[in-house]
């Protein structure tokens, strides 16, 4: 009997020792297989289709951003270097706390002065870009108490934004076209506003830019927040509806060393903005965006030029202008060139030297024309094909928070006409190489050796007999 007893004892006892413990090993096994997958990866195998056009290449990278890191002759210096980047938009804020815009008496008749500004937006336009405007901070001479508060009357914060859009896209001043203007930079840290407090500014900024006069297409939207939070959305969105407010596009800005992260938001984004019927159909900037939101070395490295491409592919049809930020440091402490700012130049003081980001941006204005299909991207390497003319180009990135991935790439290109070929490769870092190859039965085969956060362009021209 005893024996009986000690043996349901030790059944029971095993029985709740399963049930306890087999759960957690479950979620253990789980967990190393995760590892591993992260560890181990997969390894690209890119093939190129040819045949299959998917349409225009967007070029969302032709956006770059500048931060307020001092006031006078910011851009000028490094006009020269920016042009061949050919951004479309370059975005700058504290343009009414900078600049003098806004003078007059406190809380009395407003006069303004946009000599200042100007000389910002010629040097934006020398590049062959237009302004984007972050409509901040408040002007001292309106505001309730420093230039992130609210104004004393919110009529002439309404009045500081119609003649700011008078001046830029007005036919009677500087007479351009599709300028964009921002409400805010930021309102969440700057000012630390809330959703209602925000929904306030954009209201009277959108009246503003309503009774605005003689003017040409511009566009005005917002929120610029931090990052993106699905309650500023979602209550931003309700609010311009319920008023039927002006919204041109939605904003936010994003940091994060994942660049998977990005796209996570902007799922999240297209789900909340699908619940407004046409608002899915809604220009999406990011309007700033980088790896770390903090000084940090990755910034004067290959590692953020990696970055800034393993993003750009996962938002490249997905948003419609990623503002690279910024474009140069601010002054440097006392015998640093480098220090870790966000910059694709260093500072003039640091002789403007061009960081790697700014090489991978050179790179990107390569990828042109059409797009093809790819498919056998990796866990690592990824990338798009373009075609423009006789011209074929795919770029690769072997992005690697570790920076320790190595592959052998293989390539296939298929849909080609037979003959010869000029096979060129292009490298971040690194030498290149050009060859003359052969396509036989309409495909090329080839093997890209791509070092971790390393970006390669790979050029195909058809050699004519």
């Amino acid at each position: 009997m005893k024996k009986v007893l000690r043996q349901n004892f030790f059944s029971l006892f095993l029985l709740i020792f399963l049930l306890v413990t087999l759960p957690l090993l479950v979620i253990s096994i789980l967990q190393i297989q995760q590892y591993l997958s992260r560890a181990t990866g997969i390894p690209a195998n890119i093939i190129v289709e040819t045949k299959t056009n998917l349409g225009t290449l967007p070029q969302p990278w032709q956006a770059l951003a500048q931060g307020g890191e001092e006031k006078e002759q910011m851009l000028s210096p490094t006009v020269p270097l920016i042009k061949p980047l050919a951004p479309k938009y370059i975005r700058i804020d504290h343009i009414f706390d900078f600049y003098d815009v806004v003078g007059g008496e406190k809380n009395g008749r407003m006069t303004f002065n946009f000599s200042k500004l100007d000389q910002v937006v010629n040097d934006i336009l020398t590049t062959g870009a237009k302004p984007m405007f972050s409509l901040s901070y408040m002007p001292p001479v309106i505001s309730s108490g420093d230039v992130t508060d609210p104004p004393v009357n919110w009529l002439d914060w309404q009045e500081v934004v119609k003649r700011t859009i008078e001046h830029y896209s007005g036919r009677a001043g500087k007479n351009l076209t599709d300028v964009i203007y921002e409400v805010w930079n930021e309102p969440d840290l700057f000012g630390k506003w809330k959703i209602a407090d925000y929904r306030l500014l954009y209201l009277y900024a959108t009246r503003g830019a309503a009774q605005a006069s003689n003017v040409n297409s511009f566009k005005i939207g917002g929120t610029g927040t931090t990052a993106f939070y699905k309650n500023w959305l979602e209550k931003f969105i309700e609010y311009v509806y319920q008023n039927n407010l002006r919204l041109d596009f939605f904003s936010w800005h994003k940091y994060s060393l994942d660049p998977q992260e990005f796209l996570t938001d902007i799922n999240f984004i297209d789900t909340l903005l699908a619940r407004h019927g046409g608002s899915y159909l809604l220009p999406k900037f990011i309007s700033e965006w980088g790896s770390n939101p903090e000084n940090s070395p990755l910034h004067d490295t290959n590692f953020d030029a990696a970055h800034t491409l393993a993003v750009i592919r996962q938002v490249l049809d997905r948003v419609d202008l990623a503002f690279t930020f910024e474009i140069k440091d601010g002054p440097p402490p006392p015998g640093k060139d480098f220090w870790g700012r966000w910059g694709i130049l260093t500072h003039e003081k640091a002789g403007l030297i061009k960081k790697p980001k700014y090489f991978a941006l050179q790179l990107l204005n390569k990828m042109e024309g059409k797009r093809l299909k790819v498919t056998g991207e990796g866990t690592w390497v990824r990338g798009f094909a373009s075609q423009k003319k006789d011209k074929i180009n795919l770029i690769l990135v072997n992005f690697d928070q570790r920076g320790q991935n190595f592959e052998n790439v293989p390539l296939t290109v298929q849909g080609l006409d037979d003959g010869s070929y000029l096979f060129k490769e292009i490298f971040l870092f690194g030498p290149g190489a050009t060859s003359t190859e052969i396509v036989t039965n309409g495909s090329l085969k080839k093997e890209i050796p791509l070092s971790a956060n390393n970006i390669v362009v790979v050029e195909l021209v058809k050699i004519m007999e």
